[in-house]
């Protein structure tokens, strides 16, 4: 079953990734507001975002968090190239070497972490917690927001969005998890949550979108979000960690990477303008920084 659930869950995060592409080239253009409703494009990638999503879940009906999770970060090397088409350019060299070194990096950390079967359980209290603290992340990061702009701002509002993104995930697995063929189980606040924290994490991902940069942004989302949920999974639901020394150093050096691959990408020139972006056939490549320019 676990196999089963890998499949699908690489199905849907080649979606997700192919719907968050779309929906940063409107957000960049309309900004993080209602008038993002009016634009088809935005529907579009918000239909094609949903179905991934939809199919994360199911995954993770077949495997556990620590499992499923990790073939979400394998897409950024998709999610960036299709935005670089998005605006008519081909991706940068740094955009590439970014998003591959952030990939390869979490990926490679969340490999370490046991695959092992456990029935997720959760109480109310522990619930509620959890909630807490996530919404504390979010807070932080909302007011941080707004003392910094570029690639500092897209990245923190992206870490609000990728811990709520997260609580959405650990709440799908527990209801979907732990039904166990039972569907009363469907009647539980947990099963009502679900929606609720989803909506709160699409507003975050637009307005982390809209800022411009969208490879960290993504890539942002795509670290937060499988390390909150392995550590709920983990402190909350009782699936395992690595414990033996021999993981230590491998772990540092995905680490290593993922941080130095999301330093790449927050140094790359953002893709916005203060007008609508052209048709892709038309659209000029914009200029990088002077930072990134023996990068590309």
């Amino acid at each position: 079953m676990t196999w089963v659930g890998l499949a699908i869950a690489l199905a849907g995060a080649l979606g997700y990734a192919l719907g968050a592409a779309l929906q940063q080239y409107e957000a960049v253009a309309q900004g993080a507001t209602l008038k993002l409703v009016k634009r088809p494009r935005w529907w579009i990638g918000g239909v094609i975002g949903f179905t991934g999503a939809s199919l994360h879940a199911v995954a993770l009906s077949f495997a556990p968090l620590v499992v499923v999770q990790p073939i979400s970060v394998a897409t950024l090397v998709f999610a960036v190239p299709l935005a670089a088409f998005m605006y008519g350019r081909k991706p940068y060299k740094a955009e590439i070497f970014g998003s591959v070194a952030v990939a390869v990096g979490l990926l490679w950390l969340m490999l370490l972490v046991p695959q092992q079967h456990v029935t997720p359980r959760l109480g109310t209290p522990a619930a509620l917690v959890f909630l807490a603290v996530i919404g504390v992340v979010v807070l932080i990061t909302q007011v941080a927001a707004r003392r910094v702009e570029g690639a500092n701002k897209a990245l923190l509002l992206s870490v609000g969005a990728g811990a709520v993104t997260a609580s959405v995930s650990t709440f799908v697995r527990v209801v979907g998890g732990g039904l166990e063929g039972d569907l009363s189980r469907l009647l539980h606040w947990f099963t009502l949550a679900v929606p609720v924290l989803l909506i709160c994490a699409v507003v975050l991902l637009q307005k982390s979108y809209a800022v411009g940069y969208f490879g960290i942004a993504y890539a942002g989302v795509q670290v937060i979000d499988p390390i909150t949920s392995v550590l709920a999974g983990a402190i909350l639901l009782g699936e395992p960690l690595p414990t033996s020394p021999s993981t230590a150093v491998p772990a540092i050096i995905a680490a290593a990477l993922t941080v130095g691959g999301t330093i790449t990408l927050g140094r790359l020139a953002p893709d916005h303008s203060k007008d609508r972006p052209a048709p892709v056939a038309a659209s000029p490549e914009p200029s990088p920084l002077p930072a990134t320019s023996d990068l590309r």
